[in-house]
């Protein structure tokens, strides 16, 4: 077919602009009997017809019945594997575990059950599971709130081994649901007097690390476990965490100061007293948690707990300063003076010991078994002795905390899961000696005197050390773990809980 143009007189030719067609056999038959300059004319615009249209024997053929996706197991499965991971992943939130830990749970149990195609998205109160099934079918969302958290390694550690299980096809998913329900209705393995004496070991160590005398942690044993009861008795009847803290921070304040003006026990240090019972009702909070949610990119996670954390820290400073206040009021005489005596290469051993027993009172307190426990207790050595160790040479306390908190992540990421044990449980019972009870209690003296808040900013940013050099042990840990060969294959930040297996989407 041609389209005739105007036509121009300048040496009275016609001229035509041709619209390209299809190529036929027939045109290339006789453009074979042609001239060669119309021969190569017309391979033009063949040439030209071919880029713009592909000749449609390359074209894929798709069939209208075909259906796009992955084969998936019948619907009443796809409902259960979901109920059950997202179960699984409740336990870890509630726990302490982070949100990166939690997605890499749900991903690697998705695909080890046969749901390959599944998009998770975990935010601090809420875990939302997705599976695509297909071009055809609509997608399963599954969703759990996670209304309560409370620290009981034993159930963890049994859910992060019903997780192994299930990723080496040792159990089925009616199995693993089976016994993930005997795992989370199942009490406490110890009665809770026993939880009550260990919060009260735990606060008398803190007292002998900080350099007290027998009768200052005798004292504090008492001051925390008394603490403890009350805090029990007002948590049955419902009371929200935050005036669970600010009763805890005026009993601590206000009983060491009646010691101290009543006479009753001849302490040298009753200010270690304080100091040991505020480590105690810190050792609850998800600081660790917050701080690898935050790392590992899981921002609206990592906002709701360090909200948490900051809250429930509110709540301890109105109470130790409301429990001054009080004795004031009450006519005391004296408060303890912050103060503390620099430690010596002598006290090493006894702040060793401490961190000790300070670290294995928390995971008993935490309802851990035994095995998790002695490796806790080993994780609280590596840290105070670094910790004593940096500040025998004034290293300051921010950068001991950092360093002996890095230490505890790296031995307990490297040695933990070799012994069968949750790195979180380690690294969590690891630091909790090096609290920064002390310099909280210092800091409000100072703001409540003076005015002053670096002491209490100092308070803080010992925290996040202890916190940040925790995740980043671990993240040291991984390329021992693994092997250098295998370490961009593998590294995918740090893991507290569940398996090793990257894939968890930041939010």
């Amino acid at each position: 077919m041609k389209l005739k143009p105007r036509a121009k007189t300048a040496g009275h030719r016609r001229h035509a602009w041709q619209i390209l067609e299809a190529p036929t056999e027939d045109r290339k038959h006789d453009t074979d009997n042609r001239g060669s300059r119309q021969h190569r004319g017309r391979n033009l615009r063949q040439r030209a017809w071919q880029i713009l249209e592909a000749p449609t024997g390359e074209h894929p053929a798709v069939e209208p019945d075909t259906v796009i996706g992955p084969q998936l197991p019948d619907e009443p499965t796809v409902h259960m594997v979901l109920d059950l991971v997202v179960r699984i992943g409740e336990v870890q939130m509630a726990s302490g575990a982070g949100a990166s830990d939690v997605t890499a749970t749900i991903l690697a149990l998705t695909r080890a059950l046969g749901l390959p195609h599944c998009e998770v998205e975990v935010i601090f109160t809420s875990i939302t599971v997705s599976c695509h099934r297909g071009s055809e079918l609509s997608p399963v969302t599954a969703l759990r709130v996670v209304r309560s958290r409370s620290l009981d390694y034993t159930r963890l550690s049994d859910t992060e081994r019903l997780v192994q299980k299930l990723l080496r096809n040792k159990l089925s998913a009616e199995e693993a649901y089976a016994e993930l329900h005997r795992v989370t209705s199942a009490g406490h393995p110890y009665p809770r007097w026993v939880s009550t004496l260990a919060w009260g070991g735990m606060a008398g160590f803190i007292a002998l690390l900080l350099g007290g005398d027998i009768w200052t942690a005798l004292v504090a044993f008492v001051i925390s476990s008394v603490t403890d009861r009350i805090g029990r008795m007002l948590n049955r009847v419902s009371m929200p965490f935050f005036f669970q803290q600010i009763t805890g921070g005026v009993l601590a304040s206000a009983s060491a100061i009646g010691v101290v003006n009543l006479n009753v026990l001849p302490l040298e240090r009753p200010t270690l007293v304080v100091a040991a019972a505020l480590t105690v009702l810190l050792s609850g909070l998800s600081t660790v948690s917050s701080v690898q949610d935050a790392i590992t990119g899981y921002y609206v996670t990592a906002a709701g707990r360090s909200l948490e954390v900051a809250l429930m820290s509110a709540g301890l400073i109105t109470g130790v300063a409301g429990g001054m206040q009080l004795a004031e009021y009450l006519g005391a005489a004296s408060t303890p003076v912050p103060s503390v005596s620099s430690l010596q290469v002598l006290n090493l051993p006894i702040v060793v010991l401490a961190g000790i027993g300070a670290a294995a009172c928390f995971a008993l307190a935490s309802y851990a078994s035994l095995r998790p426990l002695l490796v806790a207790a080993g994780a609280g050595a590596v840290g105070a002795c670094a910790y004593g160790t940096l500040m025998i040479l004034a290293a300051g306390p921010i950068v001991s905390a950092a360093v002996a908190a890095t230490l505890v992540g790296l031995g307990g990421g490297v040695m933990a899961r070799r012994l069968k044990v949750t790195p979180l449980v380690v690294a969590v019972s690891g630091i909790t000696p090096l609290l920064p009870g002390f310099a909280t209690y210092r800091g409000l003296s100072e703001l409540a005197d003076f005015g002053n808040m670096t002491p209490l900013m100092g308070a803080v940013a010992t925290g996040i050390a202890l916190a940040a050099g925790v995740v980043f042990g671990e993240f040291l840990a991984q390329p021992v773990r693994t092997g250098l060969g295998r370490l961009e294959r593998k590294l995918a930040g740090p893991r507290m809980a569940g398996p090793l297996d990257p894939g968890g989407n930041p939010e």
